[in-house]
């Protein structure tokens, strides 16, 4: 082998070497790169660790106060971790990944049971509509199906948080979740609460309708004991709804009453490493 073919070799030979340290550095920042983008916008496990999380500011320091202590007070009773998130931007997130996200990187609930929830809340700023999400561990998505994650949002939270009253939507929510995961009701009892209301809504119409027909009629004085009987039917059946509604719901807000009591326990002593796979559901107002 000539000297030249020699040099061409050890030149080529080098060439690739060279190449091959580009190709390393390039998949190594790549790698660094997409970890960072992953990572970046899931807030920080919080240290010391707390349930309430009001990084956007929200709550009053009484009010994060007391819902600090009602779910540490239920996480102290049940295992079960219901820990709240509230951020002015979700970086770009989808907010039910992001709040899927959280409760993995934390590990909300408990590792033998993946018995956690995530309440995320991003509010209104500027034009942004307000987002609300609750994501549910693998071990809660039978006990809070998607549907009734979706229920709690629409018919809970976002009615209150229209009128900035943060404090008790989540007040609300946290007292639907804390007693559907104690088993105080099922999730068909809360789901039906609205059937029966629609169920009721067309026989208060008609009822309504009669009395309007019964007073036009001629003879009031004739009519008057006839005319007033459609009230007291409407009446005693919306008596009988109430009686039978309180017993289905007698349970909502026993969980939430009893944690605003006084002390308790001692403060929350960290997230159980509980996983999380999808489950929950969002929406925006």
């Amino acid at each position: 082998m000539s000297y030249r073919t020699k040099s061409l070799s050890g030149i080529t030979k080098n060439s690739m070497m060279e190449l091959s340290r580009v190709k390393c550095c390039l998949f190594l920042l790549a790698l660094i790169t997409f970890t960072f983008s992953v990572s970046a916008g899931i807030p920080e496990k919080p240290v010391p660790p707390r349930l309430v999380n009001d990084f956007a500011g929200l709550l009053s320091a009484e009010e994060a106060a007391r819902l600090e202590r009602k779910l540490v007070e239920y996480n102290d009773s049940t295992s079960t971790q219901i820990t709240v998130v509230t951020l002015n931007s979700l970086d770009g997130y989808d907010i039910d990944d992001l709040a899927q996200r959280i409760g993995q990187a934390w590990g909300a609930g408990q590792k033998s049971f993946d018995n956690g929830v995530v309440i995320l809340i991003k509010p209104k700023v500027g034009n942004e509509r307000g987002q609300a999400a609750i994501a549910t561990g693998y071990g809660m998505e039978e006990i809070i199906p998607d549907a009734i994650a979706r229920r709690i949002v629409d018919n809970e939270m976002i009615p209150c948080f229209r009128e900035n009253d943060y404090f008790g939507g989540i007040n609300a929510a946290t007292d639907i979740i804390t007693d559907l995961a104690s088993g105080r009701f099922k999730a068909e009892d809360y789901e039906s609460k609205d059937g029966a209301l629609a169920a009721i809504i067309p026989i208060v119409i008609i009822i309504l309708v009669i009395i309007l027909m019964g007073r036009n009629s001629g003879n009031k004085r004739r009519n008057i004991g006839s005319s007033n009987l459609p009230f007291w039917i409407l009446l005693s059946m919306l008596n009988n709804s109430g009686r039978s509604s309180g017993g289905s719901w007698g349970g909502f807000g026993g969980g939430g009453g009893g944690g605003f009591g006084g002390g308790g326990g001692g403060g929350f002593g960290g997230f159980g490493g509980g996983g999380f796979g999808g489950g929950g559901a969002s929406g925006s107002w």
